[in-house]
């Protein structure tokens, strides 16, 4: 005689299909995210660029000259530097750097290098500087451009 009960439990197939399911979800979702967090990143550093670009622009209204660090505190010279405690980004993804040029007149670039090994690494180099020029370096698959 027959049982009528149902039978309990998901059969091989439907675990297999859900699986499947969820591998091609997972195959969908993972690069958008890091594409994602790599945006974010970006815009983050592009942000402190700004911050550090302010913070030039008074040094140099108190001292008739940019700053030549990012680490160091700022002295009331133009060789102080911009008060960050460490040379990179708040969140450790790209490393920072000042380049003075004092000739023919006082001028800086600040850039932003994307640290070996991080999400950013492809993403190339973005500097700003003391004439507002903004720049995203060249990365694999994109040109440089402005920001």
């Amino acid at each position: 005689m027959r049982s009528t009960r149902p039978g309990k439990g998901f059969t091989l197939i439907e675990l297999m299909m859900t699986l499947a399911i969820i591998g091609i979800l997972t195959a969908i979702a993972f690069p958008s995210y890091l594409n994602y967090i790599t945006r974010s990143s970006r815009s983050a550093a592009q942000s402190e660029l700004l911050q550090l670009a302010n913070l030039q622009e008074k040094v140099y209204l108190n001292a008739n000259g940019y700053a030549v660090s990012i680490t160091g505190a700022y002295n009331g010279r133009d060789d102080g530097g911009l008060g960050k405690t460490a040379g990179t980004t708040d969140d450790g993804k790209y490393t920072l750097s000042i380049t003075p040029n004092a000739t023919p007149t006082q001028a800086y670039v600040i850039t932003a290098t994307p640290v070996v090994g991080s999400t950013q690494e492809k993403d190339g180099d973005i500097t700003i500087s003391s004439d507002g020029t903004r720049i995203l370096g060249a990365a694999p698959g994109r040109p440089a451009q402005p920001w």
